[in-house]
């Protein structure tokens, strides 16, 4: 309590007389000379102010600021600035049994224990030892309302108040000897020690005033969160045939539509349906199912209108990037010599600042229009995947040749800025030759370094675009490849769904081919190509598939073990150049009584040849 007893020092005018009768004046007189002690007045005056014991007090009003009672041991007093050198100076309390004398304020203040929380009761010790409990009240009655004082037989007593902040108040009064009226009796004095006291009273009520705060708190937050907590959703109404009818309607309905099907989701799911409410649940999943067009539609148009959000936004972009370009070529002129030697050194270095700018956003927006053409490109490969080869391959194609473009745009666009790039380079040796060695050398050697190095850095790219380049043109001849071969097989499927259909007689014919065959000559073959347009009645469709029949009949019967399409094919081209292997291939198809293909090898070495069996067919017949 040393911060209350330094405090006191600045009560000055502050404190207000009590007027307490005193009995022989000149009694207190000689007491007082004898302990070397001036008498302030013979007055009783207030024991300690509240404004100092206790910061906010106003003695006017009564109450003190509120205090957390959370913090136990809190210091209700604050210390006071108060300077070294001058003590502080307790004045002389005056009652109407007894005075307090202060003690010496050279002493240490009296020391005390931590405060317990919502302490209200105080330890005084020391006490005379003809101190009753009257003359006790009398003393700390000024520091408050006392609601018990337990005295006990050895000079101590126990003093409960009725609030926390008087506990300070009677705080102030340790130190202090008391001396019972103007006795010198040893039994009649004493020092009185004031501390806090551990009281089992006082920690219940202030357990129950935390209690009262949590449960406060409590219900505050519980009020709080219902107020923040959404609505909870409407009962939903059990079936009835009268609340299906208007959930039939409200299904209809595109706005209710969302409230419908939850409602038809509870039912459905608790179990209403059965035997006599079959027909209406069916209904109803019905109309619910009716809306699924509805969004569909809803869902297309959503993504039309994305699309041409997408398309306008790259065409803002390229248009930008177009300005970029211009803006690029502007520079690309202004550092030319013929323009670039008539600007200042600071206006150079302002202009190369403006292109190297403008250089960074250009190839920025460039990235970006990539991304999002290969965004594009990735999409059409999404949606292509599912539809046939042929259409598939086309699609692939296209997608190649814009992947193509695309990288031949911006290898031209790497070759504008390389050749930038070296009329730059070139112009600063020009000028490093022009000008001294002067302080400016230094910076332009730095420029030339970086220059070349993204010279080398653009060559690089300029290459690996280059081989790229030449990857996508090689797989966009694979895939021309590939689509030449799906589409002659799909000839070839398409001629063997043709034959299959066909029913028509083929033995006479073939005998009579073979025989035409084998009679005619090359040269009669030459002469009856040009009257080709005469109509063979039967599986032949010209004078010319007959030669051709003949032709590979003979062929065929002089290699008894078969032969492949490719031998047979450059044997027959040395009569006639125009011929292909395909159509010699679709002609013995549409024969199977007269050619059979067979299968010969394993895996790899899998071969395909083609015997003659029209004899066998004949032999059959």
């Amino acid at each position: 309590m040393a911060s209350a007893a330094d405090g006191i020092g600045s009560l000055g005018t502050e404190q207000s007389h009590i007027n307490v009768p005193v009995a022989d004046p000149g009694a207190w007189a000689t007491a007082m000379n004898n302990l070397g002690i001036v008498p302030m007045g013979l007055t009783g005056q207030q024991l300690v102010s509240d404004s100092i014991c206790i910061q906010g007090f106003d003695p006017n009003i009564g109450i003190i600021t509120p205090i957390n009672p959370m913090m136990a041991g809190i210091s209700l007093v604050p210390p006071h600035p108060v300077a070294a050198e001058l003590p502080v100076i307790k004045e002389i309390i005056h009652c109407k049994s007894c005075t307090l004398f202060p003690q010496n304020p050279n002493l240490p203040p009296p020391s005390t224990r931590e405060r317990p929380p919502g302490c209200k009761t105080v330890f005084v010790g020391g006490l005379p030892e003809n101190a009753t409990e009257e003359i006790i009240k009398e003393v700390f009655d000024q520091c408050g309302e006392i609601i018990a004082i337990r005295k006990s037989k050895k000079n101590f007593c126990h003093i409960r108040f009725i609030e926390e902040f008087m506990v300070d108040k009677a705080l102030y009064l340790s130190g202090y000897r008391m001396r019972i009226g103007s006795s010198t009796d040893k039994k009649d004095s004493g020092r009185i020690h004031v501390d806090f006291a551990q009281a089992r009273d006082d920690l219940y009520e202030w357990e129950c005033k935390q209690r009262l705060l949590a449960r406060e708190e409590r219900h505050r937050r519980k009020i709080h969160e219902e107020r923040l907590r959404p609505p909870s959703p409407p009962p939903i109404m059990h079936y009835s045939e009268h609340e299906a009818t208007l959930l039939a309607e409200k299904l209809k309905d595109d706005n209710k539509f969302s409230e419908a099907t939850a409602v038809l989701f509870t039912w459905i799911d608790r179990g209403e349906v059965n035997r006599r409410s079959a027909n209406h649940f069916y209904s109803m999943i019905q109309s619910a199912n009716s809306h699924v067009r509805r969004l569909m539609s809803e869902k297309a148009q959503h993504e039309e209108e994305m699309e041409l959000a997408k398309e306008h936004f790259k065409n803002s972009l390229l248009a930008i990037l177009t300005q970029f370009e211009q803006i690029t070529a502007v520079f690309t002129a202004a550092t030319r010599q013929k323009a670039w030697d008539h600007f200042s050194k600071a206006q150079r270095k302002n202009i190369d600042i403006w292109r190297k700018q403008c250089e960074e956003l250009r190839n920025a927006h460039s990235e970006e229009i990539m991304g999002i053409r290969r965004e594009e490109e990735m999409e059409m490969s999404d949606e292509d995947s599912d539809e046939n080869p042929c259409k598939k391959i086309r699609l692939e194609d296209s997608v190649l040749s814009a992947q193509s473009c695309a990288l031949r745009e911006e290898n031209d666009s790497l070759r504008w800025q390389l050749d930038a790039y070296r009329n730059e380079v070139e112009l600063l040796k020009k000028e490093q030759g022009k000008m001294y060695r002067t302080e400016e050398d230094h910076t332009h050697e730095q420029q030339l370094h970086f220059l070349q190095q993204t010279m080398q850095n653009m060559q690089q790219q300029l290459l690996r675009l280059q081989e790229e380049l030449k990857g996508k043109e090689l797989e966009l001849e694979q895939a021309r490849d590939e689509q030449r071969y799906l589409e002659g097989e799909v000839i070839s499927l398409r001629e063997k769904l043709l034959n299959a259909m066909e029913s028509v007689d083929m033995t006479n014919h073939n005998s009579e081919c073979h025989e035409k065959a084998v009679n005619g000559t090359a040269a009669l073959y030459h002469h009856r190509e040009k009257n080709n347009e005469t109509v063979i009645w039967g599986p032949l469709r010209s004078e010319k598939e007959a030669l051709l029949l003949g032709i590979i009949s003979t062929f065929l019967h002089v290699h008894p073990f078969g032969a492949n399409i490719e031998y047979l094919w450059s044997y027959i081209q040395r009569l006639d150049t125009k011929i292909s292997a395909s159509e010699l291939e679709r002609l013995m198809v549409r024969l199977p009584n007269m050619f059979k293909q067979e299968f010969s090898g394993v895996g790899a070495t899998l071969e395909k040849r083609w015997k003659f069996c029209g004899f066998e067919a004949l032999k059959s017949a």
